[in-house]
């Protein structure tokens, strides 16, 4: 039997089976590695690139334990961001659809407590959240963790980089001794050494290839002055083209400086980083993987939890300072066998960050100068689609389907200048074509989505 197969692991026919309709065909490397050592018992520390697909890593192994018949919290999954506990409880809900009635419930800052409680009320198999919000809710004893048998710390590192330490031993303190404790992190600091030792029992360490594909993903470097460090930036975007591209920054101010330059310019692009509301890097996320706009402007944590199967570059506007951080950076473009294109541009103060990355890749990186890409006069591409904001969601009983319908059936839309449709508890955000936005605006101010009217307009 071949050993990358997920039939070849002791898990429910049933399970399976939903792995097969969700397009699991056979397990990464981290999952071949972590899956039955994990499905074992044994605590893991766990170490793969980004997109390696270790969700399912620790979701299967946690989810074989649970018994639907108890509705005390017995899977808690720990992250840095509300993006990624996002990301992580959807993926879980997915993968646990082969069994009846498990609850998987999100808990999460920047949004109200209150609604938070009254779904604890009524029990949970699984929380996945961030320290200070579960934090929050073990000090008003709106949540208790007793019964705990998995705990998962998601992107440790990053947890410890934005200073959540000691919430997060506040937590496990909260949690059994006997439980089942794995641990992703895409860097290994010392840090996170002395956190396994003080938390895990006897863990297995699991380290899958972090280096890419050097065919799957084409690295270029361009030298230039630091002060034309924002041109240069432009004329790389034009060159380019892309359908999609995130431009990395070290600082949150370098985040607003790039944004401001590029925006002047006339070219939509939206900032991302740790100062920002959460309800509006919902919304940047949102229309980023709606297509509606093509350049994200972002800090390495703040991007932590943007999950974009498709995209097609990177761009470091400045080297990071970690060799580790750069892999992370590039290994958010060419996914699942896609090519990818990863640029950075550097200034001469920079070459030992340079010749850093070299040995962590064991590669030495060919510099270019900047004057090497052409000049292209055709300008940067603008966006397919437009994305209408529904002031309506999954508290009004909205889905997809829903929105979908109303847009083809009445609005006379046709099903393929439709695109991504995300639906938050409050508020639903549709991709429209650019070229049918005022006709599906007009459309769904004027008509019913499920025999409702519902505010819209363009975000």
């Amino acid at each position: 039997m071949d050993d990358t197969a997920f039939s070849s692991l002791p898990l429910a026919p049933a399970l399976i089976a939903n792995l097969k309709s969700m397009g699991y065909a056979e397990m990464t490397a981290i999952q071949a590695a972590a899956l039955p050592r994990a499905l074992a018992g044994v605590d893991l520390i766990g170490q793969a690139k980004t997109g390696s697909g270790k969700t399912a890593a620790f979701a299967l192994p946690a989810l074989t334990k649970l018994n639907p018949r108890d509705f005390g919290v017995q899977t808690l999954v720990l992250c840095p961001t509300r993006e990624l506990a996002n990301q992580v409880s959807s993926e879980m809900r997915r993968l646990a659809r082969y069994q009846q009635n498990i609850k998987v419930v999100t808990l999460c800052g920047g949004q109200s407590i209150g609604p938070q409680i009254g779904s604890l009320e009524h029990g949970a198999h699984v929380i996945v959240g961030t320290p200070g919000r579960i934090k929050d809710h073990l000090r008003k004893k709106t949540l208790s963790l007793a019964r705990v048998n998995t705990l998962v710390l998601d992107e440790a590192d990053r947890m410890l980089e934005m200073g959540f330490v000691d919430d997060m031993e506040t937590i496990i303190a909260a949690t059994p001794r006997s439980r089942q404790t794995l641990l992703f992190s895409a860097t290994f600091p010392d840090n996170i050494q002395l956190l396994s030792e003080r938390f895990q029992n006897s863990p297995e360490r699991i380290s899958v290839a972090v280096l890419h594909d050097k065919q799957q993903i084409t690295q270029r470097f361009y030298i230039c002055e630091r002060s034309q460090r924002l041109v240069a930036l432009e004329k790389v975007l034009i060159h380019l083209q892309p359908a999609a591209v995130v431009v990395f920054c070290n600082t949150k101010q370098l985040v607003r400086d790039v944004c401001d330059f590029l925006n002047r310019d006339g070219v939509r692009a939206f900032a991302l980083h740790g100062d920002m509301e959460q309800r509006d890097r919902e919304r940047v996320l949102i229309q980023f993987k709606q297509l509606s706009c093509l350049i994200l402007v972002a800090t390495d944590v703040a991007a932590r939890g943007l999950d974009i199967e498709d995209l097609p570059a990177v761009i470091n506007f400045e080297l990071p300072r970690d060799s580790e951080v750069y892999v992370h950076r590039i290994g958010r473009t060419g996914r699942s066998g896609k090519l990818g294109t990863a640029i950075s541009l550097i200034t001469d103060a920079e070459m030992f960050k340079l010749k850093g990355i070299g040995e962590h890749l064991e590669n030495t990186p060919k510099i270019e100068a900047i004057e090497h890409v052409p000049d292209d006069d055709k300008g940067l591409p603008v966006p397919a689609y437009v994305t209408l904001l529904i002031q309506g969601g999954r508290r009004d009983k909205l889905r997809p389907g829903d929105i979908l319908g109303a847009l083809t059936g009445d609005g006379g839309i046709k099903g393929d200048s439709v695109g991504k449709i995300t639906v938050t508890d409050n508020t639903s955000y549709v991709a429209i074509e650019r070229t049918q936005q005022d006709k599906a605006l007009k459309s769904l101010r004027e008509g019913k989505i499920k025999g409702r009217k519902f505010k819209v307009r363009r975000s």
